[in-house]
């Protein structure tokens, strides 16, 4: 039986100093003041990355920046927002080997079987651009004498996500693009510091800012930076 090769991409050799992963917080790189937590790769026990732990402070800066953005973003029509993510789909599919590659460096899994998570992630991700369908209301004429019923969603408030440390690219996929499509700026963190969210999220979800003229690299759609928060882990 013919071997199956898999093109893992390369990984660019590490500085000397370990990048710092800094909160991702209203569209801006925040390093905190919290302590430093060591990203090892599992395979070789080298330090790929430094990482930023959250305190109180940070968590309240994010829930702070999202609830500044909850009313505009929710008055955006649910079309405008799944344009936005239909651009953030569009970078998952362009990266996903990149994220793959990620995955397997900070938390040891095969390469096969991260690429498989990240295509999970991405499923979500396709899902939630359905969300002008799926937010649709319903009514109906006559329940009982003189009453109607009807069915209305509407964007409440700011979403939280803590996710587990195993399916660091899917599981938050199950949380925060479905919360920013339904009109709800997202913050997300980890449950514990013993495997910290990846640097991937940071890279890849940071393009949620959409400056000049991208939504995650869609040139067509834009996503005002302060819908959501990256909070790599918190300190215990």
């Amino acid at each position: 039986m013919a071997a199956t090769t898999l093109n893992y991409p390369d990984v660019a050799a590490r500085p000397a100093t370990p990048e710092l992963v800094p909160h991702w917080i209203g569209g801006q790189p925040l390093e905190g003041a919290g302590a430093r937590l060591a990203v090892l790769n599992p395979a070789t026990g080298a330090t790929l990355r430094t990482l930023a732990l959250g305190g109180v402070e940070d968590v309240d800066a994010a829930v702070a920046s999202a609830s500044n953005a909850w009313r505009g973003w929710a008055n955006t029509p649910p079309l405008r927002r799944a344009r936005v993510l239909a651009g953030f789909l569009a970078l998952l599919n362009e990266q996903r080997d990149a994220l793959a590659a990620l995955v397997t460096s900070e938390h040891g899994k095969v390469f096969s079987d991260a690429q498989g998570e990240v295509a999970r992630g991405m499923e979500i991700v396709e899902f939630a651009c359905g969300i002008p369908q799926l937010l649709k209301g319903a009514f109906t004429d006559q329940v009982s004498t003189g009453i109607d019923n009807w069915t209305l969603r509407q964007p409440l408030g700011v979403v939280a996500g803590i996710t587990p440390f195993n399916f660091p690219c899917m599981v938050p996929c199950w949380m925060f693009p479905l919360a920013i499509a339904c009109g709800t700026p997202s913050c997300s963190s980890r449950a514990s510091v013993t495997r910290p969210l990846p640097s991937s999220w940071r890279g890849c979800c940071s393009r949620l800012d959409c400056r000049p003229a991208c939504s995650t690299s869609c040139r067509a759609t834009r996503l005002p930076s302060t819908r959501y928060s990256i909070i790599p882990t918190c300190a215990p």
